[in-house]
């Protein structure tokens, strides 16, 4: 298989004295980095933290932006018109550039977090904020965004790169989104299980649903484990070389999108 293919991480949601994630140790096992921007979660020390420690493992940066909703961790939809969600994006962008600027190293790519990724995913108005957002600030930014959502959709045709992102520890309905996180199941943790999910995606383009009906994907540029999940590190670590095993080009989205 000589296929290329990027291992994306939320990273950077710790703040204050509240300790989220393992991201010293599942940076070297990566190549792009979803920096929370204080939103969601993260703070400015936190920040500055994460894209120095991702510079140091040779780690693309990206910004994460969501919702304002540091008690519910962004996994809470809150309505609002599309100015003002653009205007919120394009804060936190702003944000993570500036510590990107300070590390001396380039920003690569915009994935939503949580519910704001949840939204742009069906909803137009929420989708078109996103990359409205990207457009005034840099469009030459990476958009990360579902295969069959309304924002990957929205994004190609506005002319961004987008790259197709596929996640080896979250649950597929049938029509390819996420399943919530407060159903049974949602989550996948198990490393043998979680392997064999990236596999099937990268090399079948597919994936079994939660009521075992069959997603089928298509391409696929970037696959997603999540920083908080209980055993991130051996879920990306095992992922990285099975793909290496399978002949994968494990590198940042950056050189192939």
């Amino acid at each position: 298989m000589n296929q290329k293919i990027d291992l994306n991480c939320d990273l950077g949601e710790s703040f204050g004295p509240f300790k989220i994630g393992h991201d010293a140790k599942i940076m070297p096992f990566i190549t792009s980095a979803n920096i929370a921007c204080g939103f969601h979660s993260g703070d400015p020390s936190v920040m500055a933290r994460t894209v120095k420690l991702a510079k140091e493992n040779g780690v693309a940066v990206g910004a994460h932006p969501g919702f304002s909703d540091l008690p519910g961790f962004g996994r809470r939809f809150i309505n609002m018109s599309q100015n003002e969600l653009k205007d919120a994006i394009i804060y936190q962008i702003g944000a993570l550039e500036a510590f990107a600027k300070a590390g001396k190293i380039d920003l690569q790519h915009i994935k939503p977090h949580g519910a704001l990724y949840n939204a742009a995913v069906k909803d137009e108005t929420y989708a078109e904020a996103v990359i409205e957002a990207i457009q005034e600030v840099n469009p030459e930014l990476i958009l990360f965004a579902l295969p069959h959502s309304e924002m990957k959709k929205m994004g190609t045709r506005a002319g961004l790169r987008v790259a197709h992102e596929a996640f080896i520890d979250r649950a597929y309905n049938p029509d390819g989104s996420l399943v919530s996180r407060s159903k049974k199941g949602a989550v996948i943790s198990d490393t043998i299980s979680a392997v064999e999910r990236a596999m099937k995606i990268v090399k079948e383009k597919r994936v079994k649903a939660i009521d075992g009906q069959i997603v089928s994907f298509g391409e696929v540029h970037t696959l997603c484990v999540h920083g908080d999940t209980v055993n991130s590190v051996e879920l990306a670590a095992s992922v990285k070389k099975a793909l290496g095993k399978s002949g994968c080009k494990v590198m940042s989205v950056g050189f192939f999108v």
